[in-house]
C-alpha cells in the first residue's frame, strides 16, 4: 500500500509542480491513446507502475484546466489538500447520507454547508446540500420551488430566466417537467442584466393568460461575462409577485467572502435558495457543487421519501440526514474537500485570493481597451469579454482565427461565445494559480496574435 501510494503521490507532485510550464491546452498523442484505450475488460492484472504512466499520459493530453493559463470557461482550482481529502474520504469510504452510521463524518459535512449559509447569512432552520455541481443544485433547486409553490397537477408553472442565464436552469425546468413554452426569457438591461420592471410586465401577463408564475431565477456572475443581476430588485419583484427566489451564484457566490463581492452580490441574503459551485471560485476540484435553501424544511419536503429498509437508520436530530434533502441516497463523503481547505488555511486566503482575481480581470481589461480591443463591458466579477473590430472583412472570423493563434501558442487558453449574435472572445481568471505575470502574458499573446 506504501509503495503504491508513494508511487501515486509522485505522479501528482510532479505534475503540479510542472502546471507552470505545461501547455495550456494541447492534444499532442491524447487521441491516439484514446483510441488504444478502447479496450475490453482484461482477464488478468497489470503492474501498476505501467498503469500510473498510463495515467500520466492520458492527463498530458487536452487542457490544463488547473495550470495558470487556463482562462477559458471558468476555471477550477484542484486545490491540493482537498485532493488528499478525496483521498482519505475514499479510502475510509464512510457513508454520511444517514448521520448515525457515521455521525461525526457526516457532522464535518453539515459544519461546512454551515459555513457557506453563514457566508449569505442565512437562518438556523436553512439546510443545504452538496452535490456534483450546479447542474444537480439548480435542477434541486426548481423541484423545491415547484414543491413548495404548486400542487402536483404544475404543468402550468412558469419560471424566469434571460438570455444570459446559465442553461443549466432551462434543462433543470425540463427534467422537472415544464414545458419549454413556459421557462420564460426576460429582457436584459445594456449590462446584460435582468430588467426588474420586464419582470414585474410579464409576471402580469402570464398571469393574466392563465399560467401559474412561481420561480425567478437571477445570476450571481454569469458565464458570458460575469454578469450580476440586480438581486435586490429582483427580490422585490418575487416577494410582490410571491415567487420563489433562486440565484444561480455557482461562479460569483464566493466573491461575497470580498467586500467588492458583498457590495456586488447585495440582495442576495434574501434568496430563498442559492447555487454554489466551490470548484469554481473556491477552487476546489471538479464535482463541488452546492444547494443552499433559507427554509430548509422546504428543502427536505421536495425530496424526502419513506422506506421500509431505512427504519432501523436514526431520525434526524442535530445531524441531517442528508438523504432527506437530495435527489442521492449513496454518495462520497463530499464535505471533506470542502472543510479540510478551510480548516487548514482559513477564510482569509480564501478572501485575498478572489480579491486579487477581482484586480487581475481589471488589469486585463484596461489592457484590452489600451490595445484597441472593443470591450463593451466593464468586469463584475473576473470575466473579460472582448473582440477586435476590423477595418474590413468579416469580425467573427477574424476573432475566430485570433482565438485559434492565442490558443495554438499554448501558455495561454481563452474561449468563445456568442452575446446578442456577436462572436465575443473571453478571459476569465479564477484559477488560484493565475497571478498578474500569466494575465500579462495572455495579453501580450492577444496582442502578437492580433498582427
Amino acid at each position: 500500500m506504501r509503495e503504491m501510494g508513494m508511487a501515486a503521490l509522485s505522479l501528482v507532485e510532479a505534475y503540479i509542480r510542472d502546471l507552470p510550464h505545461l501547455p495550456a491546452f494541447d492534444l499532442g498523442g491524447a487521441t491516439d491513446l484514446a483510441a488504444r484505450l478502447r479496450e475490453p475488460a482484461p482477464e488478468h492484472g497489470t503492474d501498476w507502475d505501467g498503469l500510473l504512466e498510463t495515467v500520466a499520459a492520458a492527463a498530458a493530453g487536452g487542457a490544463t484546466s488547473a495550470g495558470p493559463g487556463y482562462l477559458a470557461y471558468v476555471p477550477g482550482g484542484g486545490l491540493y489538500v482537498s485532493a488528499l481529502a478525496d483521498l482519505l474520504a475514499a479510502a475510509l469510504n464512510k457513508y454520511v447520507s444517514v448521520w448515525n452510521l457515521a455521525p461525526a463524518c457526516a457532522q464535518i459535512e453539515a459544519t461546512a454547508i454551515r459555513w457557506l449559509c453563514d457566508l449569505f447569512g442565512y437562518p438556523p432552520a436553512a439546510r443545504g446540500i452538496l452535490t456534483s455541481g450546479g447542474s444537480m443544485a439548480n435542477f434541486s433547486a426548481v423541484v423545491t420551488a415547484r414543491t413548495a409553490l404548486l400542487d402536483e397537477d404544475f404543468l402550468d408553472g412558469t419560471l424566469y430566466v434571460t438570455d444570459q442565464t446559465h442553461a443549466s436552469s432551462a434543462k433543470a425546468a425540463r427534467l422537472a417537467g415544464f414545458p419549454r413554452a413556459h421557462v420564460r426569457t426576460v429582457p436584459t438591461l445594456g449590462s446584460l442584466t435582468m430588467d426588474p420592471k420586464a419582470l414585474a410586465r410579464m409576471v402580469a401577463d402570464d398571469r393574466a393568460a392563465g399560467r401559474r408564475p412561481f420561480l425567478v431565477i437571477g445570476s450571481a456572475g454569469t458565464t458570458n461575462t460575469g454578469a450580476v443581476d440586480p438581486l435586490d430588485a429582483l427580490a422585490d419583484v418575487a416577494r410582490a409577485e410571491g415567487l420563489w427566489f433562486h440565484v444561480d451564484a455557482a461562479y460569483g457566490g464566493p466573491f461575497q467572502l470580498t467586500e467588492r463581492g458583498r457590495a456586488l452580490l447585495r440582495g442576495i441574503e434574501r434568496a430563498d435558495s442559492i447555487t454554489l459551485d466551490p470548484h469554481k471560485a473556491m477552487f476546489l476540484p471538479y464535482g463541488t457543487g452546492a444547494l443552499l435553501v433559507r427554509d430548509g424544511p422546504r428543502l427536505r419536503q421536495a425530496h424526502h421519501l419513506d422506506a421500509h429498509y431505512l427504519q432501523d437508520l436514526g431520525a434526524e436530530d442535530d445531524i441531517p440526514n442528508f438523504t432527506e434533502y437530495s435527489p442521492e441516497l449513496t454518495r462520497d463523503f463530499r464535505g471533506l474537500r470542502l472543510w479540510l481547505p478551510i480548516k487548514l488555511h482559513g477564510l482569509a486566503a480564501f478572501r485575498e485570493a478572489l480579491d486579487e482575481k477581482l484586480d487581475l480581470a481589471r488589469v486585463a481589461h484596461s489592457a484590452l481597451v489600451d490595445a484597441g480591443f472593443e470591450v463593451p463591458w466593464e468586469p463584475s466579477l473576473t470575466t473579460v469579454a472582448f473582440r477586435r473590430v476590423p477595418g474590413d472583412g468579416d469580425a467573427d472570423a477574424c476573432n475566430a482565427r485570433l482565438l485559434r493563434r492565442v490558443n495554438a501558442g499554448g501558455r495561454v487558453l481563452l474561449s468563445s461565445t456568442m452575446i446578442g449574435g456577436t462572436y465575443m472572445l473571453r478571459l476569465c481568471v479564477v484559477s488560484h494559480r493565475t497571478h498578474l505575470d500569466r494575465v500579462e502574458e495572455a495579453i501580450e499573446a492577444i496582442r502578437n496574435s492580433d498582427r
